[in-house]
């Protein structure tokens, strides 16, 4: 099930599914460990002797944020029980402490006895072998922990601090449910301690009057021991919940708007997504620097993996959108997370975790008994390209200084070694990770990698440098032509395998990830090739239902729905493949009319998003349900490239029509 309404700090990150129930605790970074391993943490109300959990059917269910923060609003009705519950999560913007206020008002005109239930499933560091749940009286909490990692879970409500009842037990052990099913008739046994596979269940009383309202506001404080929960909680009674919640709130709103970008050229929904998408992608970022694909557990049941990853490609992407947005901060600390990682002989390996070492890979390093590299050459080419992109937006000399040697130069000198005879990149993985040779995408990526590494040279006083590095750029560029155009198809293959006489087999699919042909510098968005091949993509690629969107490639297998109806439903619609060719729209455009053919991309993509603006990997091409992961940081990232580049050259073509209008006419003056 999709993940919603992300909250986070950059170290601790909760997400939530579409019924409100908490499914990942990512602590002490983004993405690790997941302490809930995806478990569903339950959250129920009984209401004078009536009881529903929040899956319930009976729920009415309104998931959003308050505006411009990254704090929640969600409001729960439920008419059978005759009670509406608002509902507001938070991470605290300093401490890793995770929120949830809920407000209960009445519905049905009466003195209500309402319990309000907190349900938390863990499996600490990612196992639920050897935890351990405790009642701690002299906190008046539930404290759970396993090695160095403690969490502290109580509540305030009006009157008092602590927990009014709990329950301790075994879960998935022995036909243990769980201790969930005993808040189900509104008491909880308060067993003291549990260890081994242990679960707890936490109660709150509330006295709400007729037609009037009660609140309590539970937190789950998280530290590597005992004291250190324990001093966290002690600040939060001493601060107050509430009040700590608010300064979340101001921080939230603070940081969406430090930049003032003039977003008024845009549709309001556009607008939306545009600045919800900012505030999603900062709870995929970790502190430490890596930025990572998403955060969604359930995807392990598909492939026995996740995305909780940083790739040096989709961060590169990333980063570039905050550069565009301003952001350079967090892009600061992804290029110092990369300078960190990047292997002594200048390219990264197919991706990393969080704290920096190597992740999971499916990339072999032997292939028909030879040793290949085990790499998409893509991802060392566009954190150099996106390193450049960072630089002249924030001119900061003295950092770049540091990065000059380990992602300027050896990237650059490997990216020249690692050519064949033509100047081509020898084979690597696309960037769908599903195919060795040598592609369009990785091409113009290394392109613009060899062009951002000779810009720094040139800066740096290497003039040598400098020239070595465009020159190669510019033989790429004619190899890419001479060698992945097929002429009589005008159109570019997406991947080349070279043959044993030197020329190339093309794969001729489509394959949207062409659109880098335009995207990293390598050819002008108006060169008739490019225009051609992005028309060419548009055609093939469109899901002609009435969801629409663009599939990535013809016969895309991953979540494939249709299997027979390939003309019409080429694969499932991606908002990044959706949103490249808003981006190229926005790029070719040479008038305020052409930049509007970018508007109906961006409008699908809000349109796809859920109530909150979230937007997954994909979708179904019939239903529009979300497929895959959700969210997705590449996804969010994408829309914030395409709408900064639009409002860019909103504003260049507005100035070029206003010093158009203001000139005088010659044919007027020879009249006169």
């Amino acid at each position: 099930m999709p993940r919603d309404i992300p909250v986070g700090n950059g170290d601790l990150l909760i997400t939530f599914d579409r019924h409100y129930r908490l499914r990942d605790l990512y602590y002490p970074h983004v993405g690790w460990y997941n302490h809930t391993d995806g478990h569903v943490q339950r959250f129920g109300v009984w209401a004078d002797g009536q009881f529903a959990w929040v899956e319930d059917a009976g729920w009415r269910r309104e998931l959003r944020y308050k505006p411009d923060t990254l704090v929640t609003e969600v409001r729960l009705t439920h008419e059978r029980l005759g009670v509406e519950l608002t509902c507001h999560d938070a991470v605290d913007s300093h401490e890793p402490v995770y929120f949830r206020k809920v407000i209960v008002h009445d519905l049905a005109g009466q003195q209500r006895d309402v319990r309000v239930f907190f349900h938390f499933d863990p499996s600490i560091r990612g196992s639920p072998v050897g935890d351990t749940a405790n009642y701690d009286p002299g906190t008046t909490s539930v404290v759970l922990y396993k090695d160095d990692s403690y969490f502290l879970v109580c509540a305030c409500d009006q009157l008092k601090c602590g927990i009014d009842h709990w329950a301790i037990g075994s879960k998935r052990v022995g036909g243990a449910e769980g201790t969930w099913r005993d808040a189900e008739d509104g008491l909880l046994g308060r067993n003291a301690i549990s260890q081994g596979s242990v679960d707890t269940t936490v109660g709150f009383n509330l006295s709400v009057p007729p037609g009037g309202e009660a609140y309590v506001t539970m937190w789950i404080a998280c530290g590597s021991s005992y004291q250190e929960v324990k001093h966290l909680n002690r600040r939060v009674w001493e601060t107050g919940p509430d009040r700590m919640m608010a300064r979340t709130e101001a921080y939230w709103k603070l940081w969406s708007g430090k930049e003032r970008i003039d977003t008024s050229p845009l549709p309001e929904p556009v607008r939306d997504l545009f600045q919800r998408s900012q505030l999603v992608l900062r709870t995929q970022i970790d502190n430490d620097g890596a930025i990572v694909a998403a955060n969604d557990s359930d995807i392990t049941a598909f492939g026995g993996d996740h995305y909780s990853y940083c790739w040096p490609r989709d961060g590169a992407l990333v980063a570039h959108a905050l550069i565009l947005a301003g952001h350079g901060e967090l892009s600061r600390r992804f290029f110092a997370f990369c300078a960190r990682v990047i292997g002594d002989d200048g390219y990264f390996l197919h991706k990393y975790m969080p704290t920096g070492n190597l992740a999971s890979s499916w990339h072999p390093w032997m292939l028909d008994g030879q040793r290949v590299l085990p790499i998409q050459q893509d991802e060392t080419a566009l954190v150099l390209w996106a390193l450049r992109r960072h630089f002249e937006a924030f001119r900061d000399v003295e950092f770049i200084k540091s990065l000059y040697e380990p992602l300027v130069l050896r990237p650059a000198e490997w990216m020249l070694a690692h050519r064949d005879h033509a100047g081509l990149p020898r084979p690597s993985w696309d960037l769908w990770e599903e195919r060795r040779g040598i592609h369009t995408f990785t091409t113009a990526a290394t392109i613009g990698g060899l062009q951002a590494a000779a810009d720094f040279a040139r800066d740096f006083g290497e003039p040598d440098r400098a020239a070595k590095y465009a020159e190669s750029a510019e033989r790429m560029k004619g190899a890419l032509r001479r060698h992945l155009w097929h002429a009589d198809k005008k159109r570019f293959a997406r991947m080349a395998t070279p043959m044993d006489d030197g020329t190339y087999r093309l794969d001729m699919t489509p394959d949207s990830a062409n659109y880098a042909l335009f995207a990293f510098g390598a050819f002008e968005p108006r060169d008739p090739i490019v225009m051609g091949e992005m028309a060419s993509l548009r055609e093939r690629l469109w899901v002609k239902t009435e969801i629409g969107g663009c599939a990535r490639y013809e016969r895309d297998y991953f979540h494939q729905v249709e299997r027979d109806r390939i003309d019409e439903v080429p694969g499932n619609p991606w908002v990044i493949c959706t949103l490249w060719h808003a981006q190229h729209a926005v790029a070719r455009a040479e008038s305020l009319a052409d930049l509007k053919a970018a508007l109906p991309y961006l409008e699908w993509a809000c349109q796809r998003s859920f109530q909150s603006g979230v937007l997954a990997e994909q979708f179904h091409p019939y239903s529009g349900e979300p497929m895959s992961v959700s969210p997705l940081t590449w996804s969010h990232a994408t829309v914030v490239i395409v709408v900064m580049e639009y409002l860019r050259r909103h504003a260049e073509l507005s100035r070029g029509e206003r010093r158009a209008q203001a000139r005088p006419n010659p044919a007027i003056l020879t009249e006169s």
